[in-house]
């Protein structure tokens, strides 16, 4: 098999837990070449690095050819029971190779570069895709795959189908500003700003984000937040969880003094759903507007 080049991509969060994690700023050049389709036009083996690449293939209906994944591939549920090769920017070159895929299928923020180069150097091809973390990056990621496997069509239509579940997401009577909190424990806490997955989430929902001062993640400071004065919290169900739970969210220095504290306007969605945008950002979508809808708040001071 030729050995095939590859572009990589480095988001530098530190984050060992397998969920999805916040955008940062690359470290390397971004890929601007365009998936190629396989060498193998109908490859039987693969391996998937990240969520949402493994979302995505089970999606286009290759499921049953993964024979290996990372370790924030947890949905579909099959997917998870896959072996294990490593978390997807941390991941092992023998776990990989002892699987002899025909294909691995991975994440520009996969790594490390010298890891994925020894895969590639005994001959397995590696394809690698975008990871930008939009509603126009989930669609391309969709179409690069589908294009990749040979499935344009069953990819046109998890495109269309997510416009259209977008398109009919109703927003709220009042629009409610949204203060997005990532966490790993009470001890990690860092908030989202513009131009970062959950602002994108928050802005399809017809919510806004109540950061608006800065791009990307910031640690969580408790005057910022005050000043904030977001009208709703919203975390990954994970992170809800690390930190106690919504009664210990409303007590964090800084947000108690929020309207959401006060109102106990705190909600989670499930962590690759929410940030993972694959497949099911449409119900990512739908969820979160669902949920923003349900809260009684008064309008957002635009």
């Amino acid at each position: 098999m030729k050995r095939f080049a590859f572009m990589f991509i480095g988001f530098s969060f530190a984050c060992t837990n397998p969920a999805p994690e916040p955008d940062a700023k690359p470290t390397s050049q971004p890929d601007k070449q365009a998936a190629k389709p396989a060498a193998d036009p109908s490859p039987q083996k693969l391996v998937t690095l990240g969520g949402n690449i493994t979302e995505t293939v089970f999606a286009l209906g290759h499921g049953a050819k993964v024979v290996g994944v990372d370790l924030s591939s947890l949905y579909p549920p099959e997917a998870a029971q896959l072996a294990k090769v490593g978390y997807y920017r941390q991941v092992s070159a023998e776990g990989i190779i002892s699987l002899a895929p025909d294909l691995v299928i991975a994440s520009a923020s996969s790594g490390p570069a010298d890891v994925l180069k020894k895969v590639t150097d005994v001959g397995i091809q590696l394809e690698s895709i975008p990871a930008t973390k939009t509603l126009d990056g989930a669609k391309a990621r969709i179409a690069a795959i589908a294009k990749i496997l040979g499935a344009e069509a069953k990819g046109q239509d998890l495109i269309e189908s997510m416009d259209e579940q977008i398109k009919a997401v109703e927003p709220g009577k009042t629009v409610k500003k949204v203060l997005f909190i990532y966490a790993r424990g009470a001890g990690s806490l860092n908030v989202a700003g513009t131009k970062s997955a959950p602002d994108e989430m928050i802005r399809l929902a017809g919510g806004v984000n109540a950061v608006q001062g800065y791009e990307g993640y910031k640690p969580i400071n408790s005057e910022s937040i005050v000043a904030a004065a977001p009208d709703v919290i919203l975390m990954t169900t994970r992170g809800l969880k690390s930190v106690g739970g919504p009664e210990a969210v409303a007590k964090l220095k800084g947000v108690d003094l929020t309207p959401a504290a006060k109102s106990k306007a705190i909600i989670a969605v499930d962590d690759l759903l929410l940030l993972g945008f694959g497949p099911r950002t449409g119900e990512a979508v739908t969820d979160l507007a669902q949920k923003l809808s349900s809260l009684a708040s008064e309008p957002a001071k635009r």
